[in-house]
């Protein structure tokens, strides 16, 4: 029987770490830590914007420590005179941040 649908209550201590290395190694769980392990970037998307970044941590509810991230996004210029204005890409550097999931 698969640990992801026995309730937790019913688990014995060896059982609930079983089943959070099972949840660690579904979804996007384990390309973060990947991301972790090899001290490579991730890109993550957010409220309309991008984050490039170094993960440093995080905890399964996506909680996210990020160093040297480059964060992107798109703004559109509001002009009086002219109607077409174009989209303007934007970025900023941030040195760490902590990404609430």
């Amino acid at each position: 029987m698969c640990l992801l649908n026995k309730p937790k209550g019913e688990m014995t201590p060896e059982e609930l770490q079983k089943r959070e290395e099972e949840e660690f190694n579904m979804g996007p769980l384990p390309m973060l830590t990947q991301s972790v392990k090899n001290d490579t970037q991730a890109l993550i998307n957010c409220c309309n914007k991008k984050l490039l970044g170094r993960v440093k941590a995080f905890d399964r509810h996506h909680n996210t420590v990020l160093e040297k991230v480059k964060e992107v996004w798109t703004e559109v210029p509001k002009n009086g005179r002219s109607k077409k204005s174009k989209p303007v890409n934007k970025d900023r550097y941030i040195s760490k941040m902590v990404l609430c999931g």
